[in-house]
C-alpha cells in the first residue's frame, strides 16, 4: 500500500505490488483473553510507513467523494458520499472494525481498468461506513457492484470484536462492472492466514451465515471457460488465481511458517510449499494453544527460523546472518530462474500492525492497534487505541516522506537502526531484541491499567486520556529507538565491538567501557574465504628464507 500523495510511475508500482504483505487472522475462542486478532505487514519498496487518520464527519445530502487509486494517486472518479462517517485510526475504526489485505493478482485479463473502486479505497471507505465486519463486507461488495473494481485480485482480512472473515475478490475484466468474490467466516476456535496467494478453494455455498459470495462467482467462471465441473467442486483459488512455484515458495510458505508454530503437525506441508506434493494446506487450523496479541507479534517477525528456509543461514546471509536479501525476488544464473526466500518479516515493510478487538470493553477503548513501522523483526508494536482523536507526530503523513528524511519520523528512525543492524545482524539484533522486549513488556503491563482508568471516565474524557497515552508511547519509544541507534553506532563502529559492563541497562542508560573486541568472522565464513583465495595463507619463516 502506497502513501496517497506519493505519485510514482504506474508500471514501476505494478512490478512492486507482487509478493507484498502478510495477514494472520485469529478467532475469539483461539485467544487467551477472548479478543479477536488480525495482523498485517504492509510491504512495498515504495511505501512510507505512517498512521492514517480519518476523523468522523457529517456531510450534506448530495455530497460526492473523489476516488484516487491508492497505489498511483490516479484519479478514478466520484462516488456518492454517505451522510455520516466514523473515525478511523490506521486500519481500525472507532467501532473496532479492522481490515487488512494482501494482493494475489490472479488472471491478468480480469483487471478492469475502466472501474472506479481500487482495493485501498475499498478498505478505508468501508472502515468509515461500517460498525461490524459483515457491514464492511456489504459496503465493499456493494461499492464494486455499483462502481466496478479496478485492482488486481485481493485477499482481505475483515474483523470486529466477535467475528473474523477472509474475503477474496477479483475483477471481471475491462468494461464489465463488478467483481467475483467469496467471504468465509473463520471458526472462532481457529486461525487463518494469507500472503499474496488466494487461499479459498471450495466453499459451503449453502451456509449463508458463515459464507457469503457474489451470485455469479461460479457462473462467470463457466462463461469465461475457466471451469466446467460441478458446483460442489468449484475452487475459487484454483479457478481465478492458479498456483505456480513462486506462489508456493514465496507466498504459501509464509502461511506454512505461521501454521507450523501453532500446530507441529503442519510441518508436513513443507513438501507442498516446495512444489513436491499436491495436497493444499487448509484455509484454517485449530491451534494447539491459545494465542495472545504478543504471540501474534512474534509470528509477524518470522524469518523461517528453525526451518531449512532460515533467512539467517547460508551464503546469502553473509558472515553475520543478515536476513536482508537484495531485490528482485527472483533472479537468473545461466538462464535458470531462482528465487530468494520471502519471509513474513522483511526490510521493505512500510507499516505493520497487530489489531486486537475486545468485546467486553466500550468500542473506543476495546480496539487496540499495536502499530509499528519498517521491518517487524527490528521494530516495536506500540499501542494505539482506536478511540484516539489525533496521530502522534512521529507517525504523521506530513512528517517526512520516502524521499525526504525527517529526524522526528518513526519510519526514518526505525529504518536507520535496522539498516545499520543488517551489517552485523547476529550481534546487533541481540541488542535490539533487549530493547524491543523491554518496551513491549512495559506496554503489555500498562494497557490493562490504562483500560481500567478509561472505563471510569466519560467517553469524551476517555478519548482525550487515551489519545494522550497513545501519543506519548509513540513519541517516547521513537526517541528511545533513536538512542538505541546511537548506542549501536558507538558499540559497533568500524566493525569492532566495544564490550559492555554487565551487558545490561543501568537506570535506562547504556554503559560502554573502552574494551574493544575484534570479533572477526565466523569460522565457516573464514573457510569459504580461504577456499576462494588460498593465497591469503601466511607464509612461514622457513618459506620466506627460500624466496628467489
Amino acid at each position: 500500500m502506497i502513501k496517497k500523495n506519493l505519485i510514482l510511475i504506474a508500471f514501476v508500482l505494478t512490478l512492486n505490488s507482487v509478493f507484498a504483505c502478510t495477514n494472520f487472522l485469529v478467532g475469539k475462542a483461539a485467544t487467551l483473553d477472548g479478543s479477536t486478532l488480525i495482523s498485517y505487514n504492509a510491504d512495498s519498496y515504495f511505501l512510507y510507513g505512517v498512521l492514517y487518520h480519518y476523523p468522523a464527519a457529517t456531510y450534506p445530502a448530495g455530497s460526492m467523494l473523489d476516488i484516487h487509486d491508492w497505489d498511483t494517486g490516479k484519479y478514478l472518479g466520484k462516488i456518492k458520499q454517505v451522510e455520516k462517517t466514523y473515525s478511523v485510526i490506521g486500519n481500525m475504526n472507532e467501532h473496532q472494525v479492522c481490515i487488512g489485505e494482501t494482493t494475489f493478482g490472479g488472471r491478468e485479463e480480469l483487471v478492469d481498468t475502466t472501474a472506479i473502486m481500487d482495493y485501498g479505497s475499498l478498505i478505508y471507505i468501508a472502515l468509515q461506513r461500517s460498525k461490524t465486519a459483515r457491514e464492511a463486507i456489504k459496503v465493499m461488495t456493494d461499492l464494486v457492484a455499483q462502481y466496478g473494481y479496478c485492482s488486481e485480485g485481493e485477499s482481505f482480512s475483515i474483523a470486529d470484536p466477535n467475528e473474523v472473515w477472509i474475503m477474496e475478490m477479483v475483477g471481471k475484466g475491462a468494461n464489465n462492472k463488478g467483481a467475483v468474490w467469496v467471504a468465509e467466516r473463520i471458526p472462532d476456535d481457529c486461525v487463518s492466514a494469507h500472503a499474496n496467494q488466494a487461499r479459498i478453494t471450495t466453499f459451503p455455498y449453502d451456509d449463508k451465515n458463515n459464507c457469503l459470495y457474489s451470485e455469479d462467482v461460479i457462473a462467470f467462471a463457466r462463461e469465461k471457460g475457466y471451469f466446467n465441473g460441478k458446483n460442489k467442486d468449484f475452487s475459487f483459488s484454483d479457478t481465478y488465481a492458479p498456483l505456480d512455484y513462486v506462489a508456493l515458495r514465496a507466498c504459501e510458505a509464509r502461511v506454512w511458517a505461521f501454521f507450523r508454530k501453532l500446530d507441529p503437525a503442519m510441518d508436513k506441508y513443507i513438501s507442498y510449499v516446495k512444489g513436491e506434493t499436491m495436497e493444499r494446506m487448509p484455509l484454517w487450523i485449530k491451534p494447539t494453544f491459545k494465542l495472545t496479541a504478543q504471540k501474534l507479534k512474534e509470528c509477524m517477525r518470522d524469518q523461517y527460523q528453525g526451518t531449512e528456509f532460515d533467512m539467517t543461514k547460508g551464503l546469502a546471509a553473509g558472515p553475520f546472518g543478515s536476513p536482508l536479501r537484495c531485490s528482485p525476488l527472483t533472479f537468473k544464473v545461466d538462464s535458470i530462474e531462482y528465487l530468494h526466500e520471502r519471509p513474513t518479516a522483511t526490510q521493505q515493510t512500510g507499516f505493520t500492525f497487530v489489531a486486537q478487538m475486545r468485546s467486553w470493553l466500550p468500542d473506543y477503548i476495546g480496539g487496540l492497534l499495536w502499530f509499528g513501522v519498517d521491518d517487524a523483526a527490528t521494530s516495536l508494536y506500540v499501542p494505539m487505541y482506536c478511540g484516539i482523536t489525533k496521530v502522534p507526530e512521529c507517525y504523521r503523513e506530513d512528517n517526512g516522506s520516502l524521499l525526504e528524511y525527517s529526524p522526528t519520523s518513526a519510519f526514518w528512525t526505525y529504518n536507520w537502526v535496522a539498516n545499520y543492524a543488517y551489517s552485523k545482524y547476529s550481534y546487533m539484533f541481540q541488542d535490539i531484541k533487549k530493547v524491543q522486549t523491554k518496551w513491549e513488556s512495559d506496554f503489555n503491563s500498562l494497557v490493562p491499567a490504562i483500560d481500567k482508568v478509561a472505563v471510569g471516565m466519560s467517553e469524551d474524557d476517555a478519548r482525550i486520556f487515551l489519545t494522550e497515552f497513545s501519543v506519548a508511547q509513540a513519541e517516547n519509544s521513537t526517541a528511545a529507538w533513536k538512542k538505541l541507534g546511537e548506542y549501536l553506532l558507538v558499540k559497533y563502529m568500524d566493525g569492532n565491538i566495544k564490550a559492555e559492563k554487565d551487558g545490561e541497562f543501568i537506570q535506562n542508560e547504556y554503559k560502554i567501557p573502552t574494551t574493544i573486541i575484534r570479533a572477526g568472522y565466523p569460522e565457516e565464513f573464514l573457510r569459504q574465504m580461504v577456499k576462494e583465495n588460498p593465497g591469503l595463507r601466511v607464509k612461514t619463516a622457513e618459506e620466506l628464507k627460500n624466496r628467489k
